[in-house]
């Protein structure tokens, strides 16, 4: 799932990315809010964690600028300010979720999982398909009760493809959501995972369906 975060200060920056892409995620960051303004409006996000006292502009004006152009990306806004009027009016311009600094890392992570369910409409935070379960609390993926080994690339697609269970996901949307911004989004990479998920998780795990796209099917 990518994930844009915006934050100006460096090394919490690098904290949070790092925490988050340990878990899988794919992480675009922005410092000033003209360039989280920008990257929100135009790239493909699954979340974004914004940061109220950016540069340049600050989080709440980017927030409305984002829903007043209908993008409705879930947005969770970090703050240092203490003031319950400061995140409310960050509730009040579109946010989903808060988060105030200082923070634990752990609880970021967290509030991130659950607004990625809250989007995919599902409450518990293990998916199950047949004998494959995915917990995406530890990113444990077991195939009757047997964790199977999966790479990074080949985790990403399957954590996306059941959150979106039921939908067809084409190659060029998987490798829009699996892919930083500077990544290698390359479509034909998708066939290859795909097919290693096949292997390791049985054949009719994800179903090809019409457009060249693949799919879990809702049991």
């Amino acid at each position: 799932m990518r994930i844009l975060l915006a934050e100006d200060d460096a090394v919490l920056s690098a904290q949070i990315k790092g925490a988050l892409c340990e878990e899988g995620r794919a992480v675009d960051t922005a410092s000033t809010g003209e360039e989280a303004l920008y990257l929100g409006a135009n790239e493909p996000y699954d979340v974004v964690i914004l940061d109220i006292g950016l540069p340049e502009r600050d989080g709440i004006s980017v927030l409305k600028s984002w829903r007043q152009d209908k993008i409705d990306t879930p947005v969770l806004i970090l703050t240092a300010r203490n003031s319950w009027s400061d995140r409310v009016d960050g509730l009040d311009a579109g946010a989903d979720d808060y988060l105030s600094k200082p923070f634990h890392l752990p609880e970021l992570s967290a509030r991130v999982r659950a607004m990625l369910r809250r989007r995919a409409g599902v409450a518990s935070p293990v998916f199950e398909k047949g004998p494959v379960t995915l917990d995406t609390r530890t990113n444990r993926v077991t195939v009757n009760g047997e964790t199977v080994s999966l790479t990074a690339g080949e985790l990403a697609v399957l954590s996306y493809l059941f959150h979106r269970a039921g939908r067809n996901v084409s190659r060029t949307e998987l490798s829009e959501h699996i892919y930083e911004y500077d990544g290698d989004k390359d479509s034909n990479t998708i066939a290859v995972f795909v097919n290693r998920l096949r292997n390791k998780l049985g054949r009719d795990m994800i179903v090809t369906s019409r457009g060249h796209g693949y799919m879990i099917e809702v049991d």
